[in-house]
């Protein structure tokens, strides 16, 4: 657990570097921390770790791949932060100490093993979003963000808590080793109240991801929040909520797949076609991207409902696939926000001629959010339609087919912009950091298209 105490402590040095004004110095040292903490991470690769501190956490090979994916997007999202929170306030060290609050929150989701962990994880990391959704104080659309957020977020802790609760009532403990072990060796006496329990957990952690019908939050927050914080939401939280849904379901609930998988199924469903026909009719960039997130958050929902040895790669890689190219999505449109004052597609109309770099990149992640060959999103894609069919989800997966080509149409919307459409504005300018975010994301991108043997079978 060396990441999480090398996080913990970087967040204080940051806040104490901003105590004392040296603004200059905070983005490297964040930078060089979170790197540490990578490092760190995947040293742990392969040590056959053991439950710690009572049996709380483990660290093992699960935790780590999430963990370092989660710090790898947070030091690319972190990159393009530079000048980006002066822009809005004086008082930039506490974005950089709560984003690392929240990302030692997220290592504890994805670590847990044990359901206090699991609560306590959550809680660090929404609390974090909480704050950090309404930090533009005199933004209206920033304080209702943050307001929607924290009221929706202390419902869904409500359903949250309560199934831990009952869990807790009918195996008498909260460590995920004893409830599996209760639910292996009661095939047939199961307690009502642990079925309810699991009901419960299953809407609390639903919430969470943002998946229908428990996602009206996520277009109102992922607009009225920053840019940037809008990216680090749809990219690693997503990512940590997705890892905690898996561990538990892996862990514990896989023998009672019969009993909540129907109701997985109908929500999978309900969310691909909410998240891809809404998005059809945006014309905000960040509202499509808010809605397009509700519809990835249905693709990962494929390898909890045919939970299998391969759920953990399929939910990894399409994860990895879509941070990546979301990182670019989010970044392009802080640069086209900042010269047109707008997020509307319109603003991209001619980005080609005013940008070629911008452009492509932003094609490679747009083509990649849509599942076309040789990207990232396709690998992604594909590994879910086969999670699904290995057991036997074919109309899950021609319906999830149906929806792709849905996606495809609102993507392409803002390619056509950019190379077919002309608007007389100035060049869009960007910076040396954002040109590495943006060109190393999209080699990213292109490689694991190519060669996705490098992360599609770590476990």
């Amino acid at each position: 657990m060396i990441p999480l105490i090398t996080l913990s402590v970087l967040a204080i040095v940051v806040l104490y570097l901003g105590l004392f004004k040296a603004k200059n110095v905070l983005l490297p040292v964040t930078l060089i921390g979170l790197l540490a903490a990578l490092g760190l991470s995947i040293n742990e690769w392969n040590t056959n770790v053991q439950p710690i501190y009572s049996g709380m956490m483990l660290f093992d090979n699960f935790a780590v791949a999430f963990t370092s994916i989660c710090i790898f997007s947070t030091i690319l999202i972190l990159f393009i932060s530079k000048d980006y929170f002066e822009r809005i306030s004086e008082h930039v060290a506490e974005y950089y100490t709560i984003i690392l609050f929240a990302l030692a929150g997220i290592v504890v989701m994805v670590s847990y093993h044990n359901l206090s962990m699991l609560f306590i994880g959550i809680e660090i990391m929404s609390v974090s979003l909480y704050i950090l959704a309404g930090i533009r104080k005199r933004d209206f659309k920033s304080n209702e963000a943050a307001l929607k957020y924290f009221l929706m977020g202390a419902f869904s802790t409500g359903f949250l808590l309560f199934g831990i609760t009952l869990i807790y009532g009918s195996t008498g403990s909260f460590d995920l080793g004893v409830i599996k072990e209760y639910v292996i060796s009661n095939p047939k006496g199961i307690s009502p109240l642990f079925y309810s329990g699991l009901m419960l957990m299953v809407i609390g952690l639903c919430f969470k991801v943002g998946v229908a019908p428990f996602h009206f939050w996520t277009p109102d927050v992922y607009e009225g929040s920053p840019t940037l914080i809008t990216a680090f939401m749809s990219t690693v939280v997503k990512t940590a909520g997705f890892a905690a849904f898996l561990r538990l379901f892996l862990t514990c609930f896989a023998p009672l797949h019969d009993f909540w998988m129907p109701a997985l199924l109908v929500i999978t469903v309900i969310t691909l076609f909410i998240g891809n026909i809404t998005a059809l009719y945006q014309n905000s960039f960040k509202r499509m991207m808010a809605f397009s997130s509700i519809s990835h958050a249905g693709y990962m929902m494929f390898a909890i409902v045919a939970l299998g040895a391969s759920s953990a790669n399929a939910v990894f890689v399409y994860a990895t696939a879509y941070s990546v190219a979301s990182i670019i999505a989010f970044a392009v449109l802080i640069l086209v926000k900042r010269q047109t004052g707008s997020d509307n597609f319109d603003s991209f109309n001619g980005l080609a001629k005013r940008n070629p770099f911008l452009a492509f990149t932003l094609t490679i992640a747009m083509l990649s959010l849509a599942g076309i060959p040789l990207t990232a999103g396709f690998i992604g894609k594909f590994m879910m339609f086969s999670t699904a069919l290995t057991e036997y989800q074919v109309w899950l997966v021609i319906l999830a087919v149906i929806n792709a080509l849905i996606g495809i149409f609102y993507y392409l919307r803002v390619i056509v912009a950019m190379y077919f459409k002309d608007a007389e504005r100035n060049e869009v300018q960007s910076s040396p950091y954002f040109n590495f975010v943006l060109g190393f994301s999209a080699v990213i991108t292109i490689l694991l298209g190519v060669y996705p043997g490098f992360i599609s079978n770590l476990f």
